[in-house]
């Protein structure tokens, strides 16, 4: 039995380690630069030095270790990726690359956010469940689906992906997958802007939002907390996609609990009761509803995902 384990997040940016107990105790932590620009060989050498410098911090034996990859793109049951298109990665396994420079160790790969919901479930906010829906509202929509504990892939990588589930057939703007009307185009931050732009060139009412050149969600957030109307209805017309959306999926996967973070949950409880106020209107085949809690690891759910992914093995 291993007695150790790393979880590896790899985002556009940062890569994140962390060297984790069995028991999930997080020993030691890294970040270093995603140098795509210079290939994935000197991504995964990049990361591989790093994993030797955690374990050497701690004189652990790299081979009393396993390791979890979080990816920022589509992860089958198989551990192959066909694109990881931000880091401008191609056709190849994360998982047996990276073991290949780390002496051969164990390392199993999934997509970044289904091991965030992972790690939601296993030390943040959806502690204590088996089976979670977790949503990241920040640019996009993203989710990660947890059932009995295992994260659910589905046949390509693309299970969970319900960012882009049609939700609006009026949306005229395209969204990033080429298609219309997604829920990402309505939920994000981006689409919390957009539209709240839209409700103000329809209306002549006084808005604190028309005072602010640089919108961003946060101030049309804050301001429907101080109660401005333009503000408030436009939080309830995208929360009311998302609301639906989770009812939707509840009827598919049946989770117990629904884990929202990403930098958009930090509007804290007025956002969970707007989404669930809308959620609770649809499920009626059941008395009992989801639970809805705010994500509790932020940026290092990834690691901890990844290092429960590795234990997983």
């Amino acid at each position: 039995m291993m007695k150790y384990c790393i979880g590896i997040d790899m985002g556009g940016t940062t890569v994140k380690l962390g060297l984790f107990s069995r028991e999930g105790q997080l020993l030691e932590r890294d970040e270093i630069a995603t140098r795509w620009q210079l290939g994935r060989q000197t991504v995964l050498e990049d990361i591989a030095a790093s994993a030797h410098t955690l374990t050497g911090r701690r004189k652990i034996p790299l081979h009393d270790c396993t390791a979890g990859f979080g990816v920022a793109g589509p992860i089958d049951s198989q551990g192959y990726a066909d694109a990881v298109v931000n880091l401008n990665m191609y056709d190849f396994y994360p998982g047996r690359e990276l073991s290949e420079k780390l002496d051969n160790i164990p390392v199993t790969a999934a997509n970044d956010a289904n091991v965030a919901a992972l790690g939601e479930m296993w030390q943040g906010g959806g502690k204590g469940y088996q089976n979670l829906l977790f949503i990241t509202l920040g640019t996009g929509v993203g989710s990660g689906i947890v059932l009995n504990e295992k994260i659910i892939h589905g046949a390509h990588g693309l299970a969970g992906e319900i960012g882009h589930i049609w939700v609006n057939p009026h949306e005229p703007e395209t969204c990033s997958c080429g298609g219309k009307g997604c829920l990402d185009q309505m939920a994000s931050a981006t689409g919390i802007v957009r539209n709240a732009r839209r409700f103000l060139a329809k209306t002549e009412a006084e808005s604190s939002l028309r005072q602010i050149n640089d919108l961003t969600a946060k101030d049309v957030f804050d301001a429907a907390k101080a109660g401005d109307a333009v503000a408030r209805e436009t939080v309830d017309y995208c929360m009311g996609f998302l609301g639906k959306s989770i009812a939707d999926v509840s009827y598919v996967i049946d989770p117990e609990i629904v884990v929202i973070g990403g930098g958009m949950s930090k509007a804290g409880q007025y956002l969970l009761d707007v989404v669930f106020d809308h959620y609770r209107r649809y499920p009626k085949l059941k008395k009992t509803l989801c639970r809805f809690a705010l994500a509790d690891l932020g940026g290092d759910a990834g690691i901890y995902g990844a290092a429960r992914l590795a234990l997983d093995l």
